[in-house]
């Protein structure tokens, strides 16, 4: 799924990245892995990072992968509307640890 960002206001272009989790385990409607995209915000002066695109692991899941990546990021953080948000810039850490397959 590409997203046309032309003329619109959110996240910069050069900060979201997108990849495909090899280790995942769940599946979509359409037998896919997620494509978590991960980016930042400036939010009040402050930098937050998202995680969008796992919305099809349910609410549960979610809680549980935001309380992991606080702990593994030492910030704050919430899930809402399916966007898992960590305070701070910890794009880095959320994908390595992503990668390794923590889904």
């Amino acid at each position: 799924m590409n997203l046309n960002l032309k003329g619109v206001a959110g996240p910069s272009k050069s900060l979201m990245s997108a990849f495909t989790c090899k280790g995942c385990a769940m599946s979509n409607t359409y037998g896919q892995s997620p494509r978590p995209r991960i980016y930042t915000e400036k939010r009040g002066g402050k930098t937050v990072t998202l995680i969008s695109g796992l919305h099809t692991y349910g609410a549960p899941r979610l809680d549980a992968m935001a309380k992991a990546l606080k702990v593994l990021c030492g910030a704050g953080g919430t899930v809402k509307n399916g966007i898992i948000e960590i305070q701070g810039d910890n794009m880095a850490k959320i994908m390595e640890w992503l990668k390794k397959g923590a889904l």
